[in-house]
């Protein structure tokens, strides 16, 4: 999912993107098709083994070793051969944004104007190279020297940037070359589109406001960061432990009970995390699951005052730049456009699911009614329940099937990876090649490298591979961009020749990392390079074997990877993932259901012992258990999505002047609940003290919600919902390339979907069309 971006023209758009889970698929009824033998053909046999096969990948990523070239650096950027090398590569970067800067500031001539989109996209560039570097190296890198390097090497870009983001004279160069008919009409349409990005960009920043002002911006850009940070270490319930007495734990495990630290009449159990989970699901004292359920969702004061903070304080950030709220600032480059529209959205997605999430809760209800059957007291279905009880529909629908779940068998990781760039070859003629990596190239031995091949274009992206588990490593699956895509003009190539003439002009340019050519033009273009995180448990004596969740994810991750691979633009600004925050997560979400479908299945999903292809009923059975509830599960994203609506709107602005105690975020909390919920949210919760997406989304939550419901349309009437060879059918594929993800962020979004799917309702965008794309509903039925 995209994290917060202060950024400079368009910087981190995003990153980082991390997966928040909802399940999408759809059930039919075709058999799985065995993998066809035209397959062979291709590296597909090594891409399954290097992931599959401990000692095939220990021979292949040590062979001619002894032939190897001296070390180089991290993604062979050749800084980064140490610790120390992000300070020499952060200053070195400075030195040409500097130069850069320069030379918009003192650009005059018409032909000078032409190119400041250009030259404000190399110096956003400039600043991603060693920002979106060193996020990642800080975050995943095991070695404590390089992450402290990183976050040096981090905080001194991010000071700069901030500089620059309230730089008058780059706004008044950049409104200059607009308003020069001459200089504008020159610029093809990603020129345009990154114009129009970088000045929606500097309308955030109080660029226009007095010297006093301007510093008063950069403050509280400051305080709003560190209030971040720490709001997300502080994501803790107030009890981080609750004790149950003996006579409450009926229905649970008795060798999780044993193992639970003991009390003088009960045990204790954790208010987070999956043992907490657990003990909701199991627990058949109702008052037992209130009280962890209540526990859990509790946050102590001193969070609720550091969020409460932290959101009038970006409240008075968007009252400097001139917006009435957060949330209109922060939408005003959106396909939404305003919180009007999102609140459109959100009622007819709420409206939509309303049915939906009644019918789970009545089910739920008949459960409890037998529960209760012998008290004279009103029964109803309240917020601890909601586990509990969706734990025996589940139950129920598995015992139906009768059917052990051996699926795992089915799915090793390599014959996952295998599927994936099939599928992608029949999609989109792009297939993944794995690649022998340099030392000193990647961070932890485990890390695979597989180079990205289009049929047409040739060498069009890296991907690195950091899939298993490994001490201190961050469980969540995320997608960083390391390096977008850029065309490299002749004239940095030069500069490039000059400052270090004892290295390839090329290499020099791009500090050692990939590039290729584009032709017939031959353009140098520097490739995109993605890593992908995972934490699957690394098996020695055989494959490491996924679930189908984690079969889902890998295909929801390698959704932002194509994105990234395919959106190749000529301009970083607007490459790839870095679209408007409401479309990333469309190809992402998309992917989720192509990994549901039984001919993408065929592709690849076969035991890892005996090669019998996967019966698609186990599947059907896994999407029925996992869609149990889910009514309910949309709700509560709807509510959230509201939420962060509320929290970035006007309220906080109305309460600014009374002093941050007249911010009630808890109200606010129980207000959304109350008003649209369907089960009652208990008073003495505020579970909003542990809603770290405030952080990452400011009023732009909603957008998961809003990309499922437009890949769901997409599914259906693009790809035929997999029917027909829908699924697999490069003309589908091709379109939806040639419409969506080939422009990353180059193109209006809303004409990419009014052309993908062939509707000129869509087309203006506003609050129409995301009412419309609300009745769309998610496809869950």
């Amino acid at each position: 999912m995209p994290r917060p971006s202060c950024r400079l023209l368009r910087l981190h758009v995003p990153s980082r993107l991390y997966r928040r889970v909802l399940h999408t698929g759809t059930v039919t009824g075709r058999a799985v098709t065995k993998v066809p033998a035209a397959y062979g053909a291709h590296d597909h046999v090594t891409l399954r083994k290097i992931f599959d096969s401990h000692s095939f990948w220990k021979d292949f990523s040590t062979k001619d070793s002894t032939l190897a070239p001296s070390r180089k650096g991290l993604f062979q950027n050749h800084y980064l051969t140490h610790p120390n090398g992000f300070l020499e590569f952060s200053t070195a970067t400075l030195e040409k944004c500097r130069k850069v800067v320069a030379k918009v500031v003192h650009a005059s001539s018409i032909e000078e104007l032409k190119s400041i989109p250009r030259d404000l996209d190399r110096l956003s560039d400039l600043l991603c190279r060693v920002l979106d570097v060193a996020d990642f190296v800080r975050a995943t890198h095991p070695n404590v020297a390089f992450q402290e390097a990183a976050s040096q090497a981090y905080g001194i870009m991010f000071e700069y940037m901030n500089v620059l983001n309230t730089t008058p004279d780059l706004k008044t160069q950049l409104e200059k070359a607009v308003t020069t008919p001459e200089a504008k009409d020159s610029w093809n349409e990603e020129e345009a589109m990154v114009a129009e990005v970088l000045l929606k960009d500097f309308s955030k920043s109080a660029i226009d406001l007095p010297q006093y002002k301007r510093a008063s911006f950069v403050e509280l850009s400051n305080d709003i960061s560190q209030l971040g940070q720490l709001f997300s270490k502080g994501m803790n319930p107030d009890k981080p432990v609750v004790s149950l007495h003996n006579r409450q734990l009926k229905g649970m495990d008795p060798v999780i009970l044993h193992a639970s630290p003991k009390t003088r009449f009960g045990i204790s159990i954790p208010t987070v995390g999956p043992l907490a989970v657990t003990a909701l699901r199991k627990l058949k004292d109702e008052e037992a699951r209130r009280v962890l359920y209540t526990a859990g969702r509790t946050s102590p004061k001193s969070q609720l005052q550091i969020l409460e903070s932290f959101l009038l304080k970006r409240a008075r950030v968007a009252a400097l730049s001139g917006y009435k709220s957060y949330a209109k600032m922060s939408l005003s480059d959106k396909l939404a456009k305003s919180p009007e529209a999102v609140t459109l959205f959100l009622q007819a997605l709420l409206n939509d699911n309303k049915p939906r999430a009644k019918s789970e809760i009545n089910q739920m209800l008949r459960l409890k009614l037998v529960d209760s059957a012998n008290t004279n007291q009103r029964v109803q279905v309240e917020a601890w329940d909601i586990e509990f009880y969706r734990s025996q529909l589940i139950a129920q629908q598995r015992s139906k099937s009768r059917r052990p779940d051996f699926m795992a068998a089915y799915f090793s990781l390599g014959t996952v990876m295998q599927g994936l760039s099939r599928l992608f070859t029949h999609l989109y003629g792009v297939r993944l090649v794995p690649s022998e990596t340099v030392p000193g190239e990647t961070w932890d031995p485990d890390v695979r490298r597989l180079d990205v091949f289009d049929e047409k274009e040739g060498h069009i992206a890296v991907l690195y591979c950091d899939l298993f588990a490994r001490d201190g490593k961050n469980h969540n699956p995320a997608h960083f961009t390391l390096r977008c895509s850029r065309r490299i003009s002749p004239t940095e190539l030069d500069e490039a020749a000059q400052l270090h003439p004892d290295l390839n002009p090329i290499q020099a340019a791009t500090d050692g990392m990939s590039t290729s050519r584009r032709f017939p033009a031959g353009d140098v273009y520097q490739l995109p390079a993605i890593a992908l995180i995972c934490d699957f448990d690394a098996a020695r004596d055989q494959p490491t074997l996924l679930s189908f969740r984690d079969v889902q994810t890998l295909f929801h991750e390698m959704g932002h990877a194509i994105h990234s691979f395919v959106g190749r633009t000529g301009l970083q600004v607007v490459s790839g993932t870095r679209c408007a925050t409401d479309l990333a997560e469309l190809p992402s979400v998309l992917m989720e259901h192509f990994a549901a479908d039984a001919a993408v299945l065929g592709l690849f999903a076969r035991h890892w012992q005996t090669e019998q292809p996967l019966p698609y009923e186990m599947v059907a059975e896994q999407l029925a258990v996992d869609r149990k509830g889910e009514g309910v599960d949309t709700e509560t994203q709807i509510l959230l999505a509201m939420l962060d609506q509320a929290y970035h709107g006007e309220l906080p602005v109305a309460t600014m002047m009374e002093g941050e105690e007249g911010f009630d975020s808890t109200r606010v909390l129980h207000d959304v609940y109350d008003r649209h919920g369907t089960v009652r949210e208990p008073r003495e919760t505020s579970a909003q003290g542990m809603f770290g997406h405030l952080v990452e989304y400011g009023g732009t939550y909603y957008s998961y919600l809003f990309d499922r419901a437009i890949a769901g349309k997409i599914w259906r009437d693009v790809f035929d919902n997999g029917h027909n060879g829908g699924a697999l059918s490069r003309e589908r594929g091709e379109r939806f390339r040639d419409e969506v993800l080939r422009w990353g962020g180059g193109r209006d979004g809303w004409t990419c979907l009014a052309n993908v799917l062939d509707d000129d309702k869509l087309r203006d965008g506003g609050p129409q069309a995301m009412a419309e794309v609300g009745r769309w509903g998610l496809g869950i039925d």
